[in-house]
């Protein structure tokens, strides 16, 4: 839809990569769309994935006992956060989505992006308590996990040998973007394109953009315990 703005949080060391190749058709036809369309390429920027004292600009409060949650929250309200941060938490305030594209590590994110999750998405900026889950501070936008794995879509089953896909996703989605307000949408789940055939990876990056032209319709998951565990 003309007008909209996205952020693509992009995790992968290979532009050439099919992760790469998601990400860019993401680009693509969200640009056709008329969005306004902006990439933070982690390994490309270098990103700091550490929390450290040099997240705060200035003076600490108790500089003999340092407590990064509480030293970032004061940042945050004085305006001293470091510059990487107050860059990334500007392009989150201006989207009305938010992809993140990166393969599976561990049933995880690759540590710089959780790294940019526990540096930008910091209380006071993203939540603040109370101020989250429904009352998260970016409650009025979108999010995304489009997600590579190593793993088969048999093996990622409730029968499979890593479970049921939706348990990796309950700390992403639930604990970290809905406990910010964010209204998730349903993950985008590329099961092992490693092993899979060159068809069979231009079908799902075919699949991706398809889902992309009537993105702006979707409704979000019931971010609940149930929707993950109880079906």
């Amino acid at each position: 839809m003309a007008g909209k703005k996205v952020l693509i949080v992009y995790a992968h060391q290979e532009p050439q990569s099919f992760n790469g190749s998601l990400k860019n058709v993401a680009v693509e036809e969200l640009t056709r769309q008329g969005c306004t369309v902006t990439v933070s390429d982690l390994y490309a920027m270098n990103f700091e994935p550490r929390a450290t004292r040099k997240d705060i600009t200035g003076a600490v409060s108790n500089p003999t006992l340092f407590s990064y949650a509480t030293e970032v929250y004061e940042a945050c309200k004085r305006g001293s956060l470091a510059r990487d941060i107050l860059d990334e938490q500007k392009k989150v305030q201006e989207a009305d989505l938010v992809i993140f594209q990166f393969p599976l590590y561990w049933f995880s994110v690759p540590a710089i992006l959780k790294g940019w999750m526990d540096r930008v998405l910091c209380q006071g900026f993203a939540f603040d308590l109370p101020g989250f889950y429904d009352s998260g501070f970016l409650k009025d936008k979108l999010a995304l996990l489009s997600v590579t794995t190593g793993g088969t879509a048999e093996m990622f089953s409730k029968t499979g040998v890593s479970g049921d896909f939706r348990y990796f996703l309950w700390p992403l989605q639930h604990g970290i973007l809905h406990f910010c307000g964010f209204k998730v949408l349903s993950a985008q789940i590329s099961f092992a394109p490693e092993i899979a055939s060159e068809e069979e990876r231009k079908g799902m990056v075919t699949s991706w953009a398809q889902r992309l032209k009537t993105i702006w319709k979707e409704e979000p998951i019931n971010c609940t315990p149930p929707w993950y565990f109880g079906q």
